[in-house]
């Protein structure tokens, strides 16, 4: 019973949440996608004067999602959240994070293997990738995805992403919580709260399914969204603050998983490579 959750609570208001949405896409300011560059470097704070930090390896990121990746609710692709995250990492770390955005708005798990995994594959794959951000959710919980279409399309995207990238680390953010979007009415945002919290629990299984055969973690979205500044105009994506914190929560989740060590040498060794991780 609790499985279907959100279908039984949307089924007896089925007309008003239909009047509902229809009214909130009508009402609902249409923000543009970030301006600017979808890449970027993000150097790491220099302390006391230590160049060695910024001469360390450059780690590569890459994003993959729906409107918070195209930058919906800021102005640049620095204030969105793979801009966010890398300026995160990168202090963490202390090396700098070279980023890059591939985002689309309105993007669900089908839209983003139908129209941006070609591209990652013919554009991106050559590259090297250590890190993969993909963050998706909320539209494919308005959509009312099932649980198993839900399920098959993350791991068919995981999957490819592993295949064709190959990175250190891929990094599945959680669904954004929908119950505390400003810009949802009630009783639709409640409905399309226990959505997104269905598809987030049906990500968390899909990580762990997939945890042994390939190097892949998930970070849960923050909860405590309630603060207005959190939130953009239309009050339905991220604001360059929301990011901001969104981006720290999500480096300070995966900053200790990548961890840069210098391999030991001896003393009559003169052979001065690294090891990325």
């Amino acid at each position: 019973m609790r499985r279907w959750l959100p279908e039984l609570a949307a089924l007896p208001l089925l007309p008003w949440l239909i009047m509902q949405g229809l009214r909130t896409r009508r009402i609902t300011p249409r923000l543009p996608e970030a301006v600017g560059p979808n890449t970027g470097v993000a150097q790491p704070p220099v302390a006391n004067n230590d160049l060695s930090q910024a001469q360390q390896p450059i780690l590569q990121l890459l994003t993959i999602g729906e409107s918070p990746v195209a930058g919906v609710g800021v102005a640049t692709h620095y204030e969105a959240i793979t801009g966010q995250f890398a300026t995160a990492l990168a202090s963490r770390l202390g090396r700098p994070v070279a980023w890059q955005a591939v985002g689309k708005n309105g993007a669900t798990l089908h839209t983003a293997i139908k129209t941006l995994l070609p591209h990652i594959t013919e554009k991106i794959a050559p590259q090297h990738v250590d890190v993969v951000l993909i963050a998706f959710g909320v539209n494919d919980s308005t959509a009312f995805r099932s649980r198993r279409r839900y399920a098959n399309e993350l791991k068919y995207l995981l999957r490819q992403l592993q295949q064709h990238l190959s990175p250190r680390l891929i990094v599945v953010a959680g669904v954004p919580p929908l119950h505390v979007f400003p810009a949802l009415p009630q009783p639709l945002r409640y409905v399309l709260g226990l959505k997104a919290q269905e598809l987030d629990g049906v990500a968390a299984k899909v990580v762990a399914d997939l945890s042994h055969q390939m190097h892949i973690t998930r970070v849960p979205t923050l909860k405590n969204m309630t603060d207005p500044a959190f939130m953009a105009s239309d009050g339905y994506h991220p604001s360059a603050i929301g990011a901001a914190v969104w981006g720290r929560q999500l480096a300070t989740a995966v900053a200790p998983q990548l961890k840069y060590r210098k391999p030991k040498v001896l003393p009559t060794e003169t052979d001065t490579s690294m090891d990325a991780f």
